[in-house]
């Protein structure tokens, strides 16, 4: 279990790095705390550094749930060829778990989409893309990025038992996610039933 636990370990503080928040502080002198949304993610950097630097900002949360699945679970020992698919939904889960709740900001993180994404993608890329194309359509007709990014989340599970049958562990790890994320936009659920969430064009509007 030792090279299982460190596996976890070294998932979890990979998950933990908040690239989005660095970013803004170096390039902009910002702490993405105390503007936007206050949220250290991706969207928010994107809000503050702009596409291009918020695009790396996103890659870097990606590449945080990427790393663990499609790597790092490999060197879990025993526990990588007990279950199909158990070492990687269990390092992913670390690395998700990492973003939202950083042992460096004490535990107060992202929303996990992104890494959440990445840790997918390291098992099996269809269900990203399936998922994916969910996002799309509800950004497409809502214009709300967080209805998008929650209609997504519930899409994980779904499609992870359609696309990958046989994997059990698999699908409760998308289905955690799926929780995680409803949880961690319960602020951004509250406005929407209220009507207040700005859509994507509002908030670009709202920088300029």
């Amino acid at each position: 279990m030792a090279p299982a636990l460190l596996v976890l370990l070294a998932s979890y503080l990979i998950g933990a790095i908040p690239f989005g928040l660095v970013m803004a502080r170096v390039i902009k002198g910002v702490d993405l705390r105390t503007v936007g949304s206050g949220n250290i993610g991706a969207t928010n950097a994107m809000r503050i550094l702009g596409k291009p630097l918020g695009l790396v900002a996103f890659l870097l949360d990606f590449a945080k749930g990427l790393l663990p699945t499609a790597i790092l679970a490999g060197y879990a020992g025993p526990l990588a060829a007990e279950t199909p698919f158990l070492a990687e939904a269990l390092a992913g889960t670390a690395a998700v778990l990492g973003h939202c709740f950083p042992v460096y900001l004490g535990f107060k993180g992202g929303k996990g989409v992104a890494t959440g994404c990445g840790a997918i993608v390291g098992v099996e890329p269809m269900v990203f893309v399936a998922s994916g194309v969910v996002w799309l359509v509800i950004l497409g007709l809502s214009r709300y990025v967080s209805l998008a990014s929650i209609a997504m989340g519930a899409a994980f599970p779904v499609s992870a038992a359609l696309l990958v049958p046989g994997a059990p562990a698999f699908v409760v790890a998308c289905s955690l996610l799926t929780l995680l994320v409803i949880v961690r936009h319960r602020s951004n659920i509250t406005r929407l039933r209220a009507g207040t969430e700005p859509k994507i064009r509002e908030r670009t509007a709202a920088m300029h």
